[in-house]
């Protein structure tokens, strides 16, 4: 996910540049942990980090051994457990173990695999990177699953559309405002990293690539606007379809669509009226709520973050 595209980028560029790193994920836990699988944090020849395994007692101890197995050369699974003192010491509630894979990234040969990953990401695509160690005197292998990151397509760049994206980029979703108004839809406010495009709304809709890893949001400036571009979307393959509105607006659009040809399933998939119900008034609440929705549909379904150990076998070394 975007999260891990700095800690990448940064593999990449020591190592380029004849700095040895060393790459630390959380591949397994038990009982109470402070992070969870696919937690990921880097060491550099300095003892510098960047990323997080949850702070505390275990970045300390990760940091200390992967320092010194970044010196020999070595990949190791490390295991961690948190008692009450220990976790008490750092004012950490835990009661739990965590498997740390720390693996010394030396050569551009070894860097190429996350090079690949970022390339992925960049293209908004899922991405693996794989992390051979050793367990217990056996080489082993774990696969890093990074899930592509979701785009936001939000049709309208009012105060609503607006509110919601800037909100959006935040929880790690790729933000894309299309708006007929170029006043409205501009880097000025909607700066980057959000995609603002002036266009017209309902013939860009029906261009966008939009597959299941998008989430479609309309909120333009009126009744006619919103129809369109429904009907524009609304037999995609888009992961979330929301549309704001009152409940008698939103049955009135409901009806249109409906006697123009469009199958009743399809229309039961849009979340309208849009948001949580949270009782929300104000604009930026409004935001909250619908960012919220997204947030609930988007973590129903997850990759796994890893997968493994997988014996390596002697031929694959």
């Amino acid at each position: 996910m975007i999260l891990y595209l700095p800690l990448f980028d940064r593999v990449v560029s020591e190592v380029r540049a004849g700095r040895a790193m060393a790459l630390c994920a959380v591949v397994a836990t038990q009982g109470s942990t402070p992070q969870s699988p696919g937690a990921l944090m880097v060491v550099d020849q300095s003892m510098q980090t960047a990323g997080t395994l949850g702070g505390g007692c275990v970045e300390a101890q990760v940091s200390k051994q992967a320092f010194n197995l970044l010196e020999t050369g070595t990949a190791k699974l490390l295991h961690f457990e948190f008692d009450d003192a220990s976790a008490g010491n750092d004012g950490l509630i835990c009661g739990g173990g965590m498997d740390v894979a720390v693996l010394p990234i030396a050569t551009t040969e070894a860097a190429e695999q996350f090079e690949r990953a970022l390339a992925a990401i960049r293209a908004y695509r899922d991405a693996a990177v794989d992390l051979r160690v050793d367990k217990d005197g056996q080489l082993v292998e774990y696969r890093l699953n990074v899930e592509r990151e979701p785009t936001l397509l939000i049709a309208g760049a009012g105060h609503m559309g607006t509110e919601l994206a800037k909100l959006c980029v935040g929880l790690e979703f790729r933000v894309v405002v299309v708006d007929d108004r170029a006043d409205f839809a501009n880097a000025d406010r909607l700066p980057p990293p959000i995609e603002p495009i002036a266009s017209d709304i309902t013939k860009t809709l029906r261009e966008f690539p939009i597959d299941p890893a998008t989430y479609v949001v309309i909120v333009t400036r009126g009744h006619r606007n919103d129809e369109q571009a429904l009907d524009a979307v609304v037999n995609s393959d888009a992961r979330y379809l929301g549309m704001i509105g009152s409940r008698r607006k939103v049955q009135v659009i409901r009806d249109n669509l409906r006697a123009a040809g469009v199958d009743g399933d399809r229309l039961d998939r849009v979340h309208a009226p849009i948001g949580l119900p949270i009782n929300a008034v104000t604009v930026p609440e409004i935001a909250v709520s619908i960012a919220a929705q997204l947030i609930q549909v988007r973590r129903v379904k997850r990759i796994k973050s890893v997968v493994g150990p997988t014996p390596v076998a002697a031929e694959a070394r």
